[in-house]
């Protein structure tokens, strides 16, 4: 299936929380003088107009990105957040918003590498096209794309060369097995290489699948990990619908749990769509 497009979505609360912590993931990856690798599954278009085209739709990003845009008092790593959206609206106007791809790009040294999967052919091609935007061609050694599912594709690339890496894993979840797909695909990455930092996202859904992958990934007899959730909204009688997201993050920096325990009350505030707006943070790191 490939009827999901994130460009529906872009900026919302999920990506909200999602970019903080990959950004500080990445400022804490950049601390060491050695290189290290951005490893994205599923790395969609790469930028996303939020005046035009699919995001006005449901502008979903009116709930998330937009509810910051102009917060003044915020923690440094919401701080870090807005700025790194801020480079790519110069006119200080929310008019795009830069997916995961390109905000890592963003925070990459000179020789640090992506390495970026992406199936879908259309988003695939606009992901090529945002970094022919940021001055890249086909054959620039920094990005690397392949026209690919991530969950087979990983497999050639682990063990990294610099043997450093942070890896999002962030598929649509379009299908049930997507589920079993990430804990497989984590499973196998960690036989070939355990030291990586591997940020898995997930929906909040009335459903047991989530949750139940997140169970899993517990009892693969990890050192190091942290399970942050994020309820915007109480969820629907009916059932349907996501209320919120989540990120599980295997050998996360030992400086994120107290990050987020400071982050995530001002996110349940700002964002918050009603009073069933609230956040999980757990974590065990050796």
């Amino acid at each position: 299936m490939l009827s999901y497009r994130h460009a529906f979505h872009a900026g919302n609360h999920a990506d909200v929380l999602k970019h903080i912590v990959l950004l500080q993931v990445l400022k804490y990856a950049a601390q060491k003088d050695k290189p290290f690798w951005y490893i994205d599954t599923h790395a969609g278009a790469g930028m996303y107009a939020l005046d035009k085209g699919y995001a006005t739709q449901n502008a979903e990003f009116s709930g998330g990105v937009s509810r910051l845009w102009d917060a003044g008092n915020l923690p440094q790593a919401i701080r870090d957040y807005v700025d790194a959206i801020r480079q790519f609206n110069p006119e200080s106007t929310l008019k795009c918003y830069p997916g995961s791809p390109i905000l890592a790009f963003s925070a990459m040294r000179a020789d640090d590498r992506l390495r970026l999967f992406e199936l879908h052919p259309n988003d695939y091609k606009l992901l090529n096209q945002s970094f022919k935007g940021l001055g890249l061609g086909p054959d620039n050694r920094k990005v690397m794309t392949e026209a690919q599912n991530g969950f087979a594709g990983i497999k050639a690339l682990l063990p990294p060369p610099p043997r450093r890496a942070v890896v999002l894993v962030d598929p649509p979840y379009e299908e049930k097995q997507d589920y079993a797909r990430v804990v497989e695909m984590v499973k196998d990455s960690l036989a070939r290489f355990a030291t990586g930092t591997y940020i898995i996202w997930y929906p909040l859904l009335q459903r047991p699948e989530p949750q139940q992958m997140i169970d899993k990934l517990k009892r693969l007899q990890l050192k190091n990990w942290l399970n942050v959730t994020f309820t915007v909204q109480t969820p629907s009688i009916d059932g349907f619908g996501m209320h919120g997201s989540g990120l599980f993050i295997i050998n996360p920096p030992w400086t994120l749990p107290g990050m987020l325990a400071g982050i995530m009350p001002v996110l349940v505030e700002k964002l918050a769509l009603d009073d069933g707006a609230d956040y999980t943070l757990e974590s065990r790191i050796e």
